[in-house]
C-alpha cells in the first residue's frame, strides 16, 4: 500500500509518502506562508524524490483537526480532491493525537496543545499503553485553567506537547516537549476510511453564539 499523509492543521506543514510502514519521503516546514501556496508543490516534490507515481497511491491520510480554520480547510480539501481523483481510501486523524504520537517511549500522560488565544487551548490527553496511543481525555477546546484542573484530577505525571506556544508558556505547569507535527506518524493512527463526500474538518470550538448560550445557562 502507498500512503500520502498530510498535516496542515496549523502553521507547520508536514507531508509524507509511505510504502506500508516504511517512510519513503517526508517534509516538515514551520514557516509563515499560506498552505494554499505550499502544499501542492511540496506534495509534487515528494513524488519526484520518491519516484512513486501519484496513480500508485492507495490511501490518503489527513489531519482533520482541531487547529487553524484555514489550514484545516486547505488540507482536507486537497486530501478529498486527490482521494476522489485517484480513487483512493481517505482517512482522517486527530491533529492533536498525531502531535502526541511524535513522543515515543514516554509513559507519562501526553497533553498536546494548540494555542487558541484568550488563555485557552485545543487539547486532548493521551497515553502510550503497550505500544498503542490511548485516549484519556477526548479532544476539545478548553481554558488552560480548566485543563490544569482536569489534569490534576487524574493524579498522574503529565507533559505538554506543543509548538509556537510562547504566549501561553507562562500558564503551563509542567514540562513542554517542543515537537513539530510529523505526517508519517498518522499512519499508525488510522481506523476506518471516511466517506469522501461527507468528510469535513473537526474544529472543536464553540461559536460565539454557543458560548454565550452556555454562559447564560450557567448564570441561571
Amino acid at each position: 500500500m502507498n500512503y500520502l499523509l498530510i498535516d496542515t492543521s496549523n502553521q507547520p506543514l508536514s507531508v509524507a509518502l509511505m510504502q506500508d510502514n516504511q517512510v519513503i519521503a517526508e517534509k516538515t516546514t514551520n514557516i509563515k506562508q499560506n498552505h494554499s501556496v505550499q502544499l501542492m508543490p511540496e506534495i509534487q516534490k515528494l513524488f519526484e524524490q520518491s519516484q512513486i507515481d501519484k496513480q500508485d497511491i492507495t490511501d490518503i491520510v489527513v489531519a482533520e483537526g482541531p487547529g487553524s480554520y484555514t489550514g484545516l480547510r486547505i488540507g482536507v480539501t486537497v486530501a478529498k480532491t486527490l482521494a476522489y481523483a485517484l480513487q483512493t481510501r481517505l482517512y482522517g486523524v486527530s491533529s492533536l493525537k498525531a502531535l502526541a504520537a511524535t513522543v515515543k517511549d514516554d509513559d507519562r500522560l501526553l497533553v498536546p496543545i494548540f494555542d487558541a488565544r484568550r488563555e485557552a487551548v485545543y487539547t486532548g490527553v493521551y497515553q502510550n499503553v503497550d505500544g498503542k496511543l490511548e485516549t484519556v481525555i477526548e479532544d476539545g477546546y478548553l481554558p488552560i485553567s480548566e485543563l490544569k484542573d482536569k489534569l490534576h484530577a487524574l493524579n498522574q505525571d503529565y507533559v505538554y506537547v506543543g509548538f509556537n506556544i510562547e504566549n501561553i508558556a507562562h500558564l503551563l505547569d509542567s514540562e513542554v516537549i517542543e515537537n513539530l507535527p510529523s505526517a508519517a506518524v498518522m499512519k499508525s493512527l488510522i481506523q476506518e476510511p471516511e466517506d469522501i463526500h461527507t468528510f469535513a474538518p473537526k474544529y472543536h470550538k464553540l461559536s460565539e453564539a454557543e458560548r454565550n448560550w452556555l454562559n447564560q445557562q450557567k448564570n441561571n
